[in-house]
């Protein structure tokens, strides 16, 4: 049976063919395919989100959670670091808050 999942990612995969460089859909791929547990796919979407638009500050902070749940725990230190960065670079401050205290969350785990 399909699911509205199905639809929206075979959606966002069409709008995708269409524009293969439109960060929208490849953030929109990324999270789709993190929400199926497609870890490797999920990752490999939110690094062109990156590519492509390297101030979405929030495809650093999905793609380190992301690459955490792959027990990928120094990649993903690596990401939002350089999404911190980012983020103060860009002066988006929300984001910049998010990112340090998903890093001092897994500080604080060892």
């Amino acid at each position: 049976m399909k699911t509205m999942s199905d639809d929206r990612l075979a959606q966002l995969v069409k709008m995708l063919d269409a524009t293969p460089d439109d960060a929208f859909c490849l953030y929109g791929l990324a999270h789709e395919y993190a929400k199926r547990g497609e870890l490797d796919n999920a990752i490999l979407h939110f690094d062109r989100t990156i590519r492509v638009d390297p101030d979405q500050c929030y495809a650093y902070y999905h793609k380190a959670r992301t690459l955490d749940d792959a027990d990928r725990p120094d990649e993903a230190r690596t990401v939002a670091r350089a999404g911190l960065d980012r983020a103060r670079i860009i002066g988006d401050a929300h984001a910049a808050a998010e990112l340090q205290a998903m890093l001092d969350e897994w500080d604080d785990l060892g």
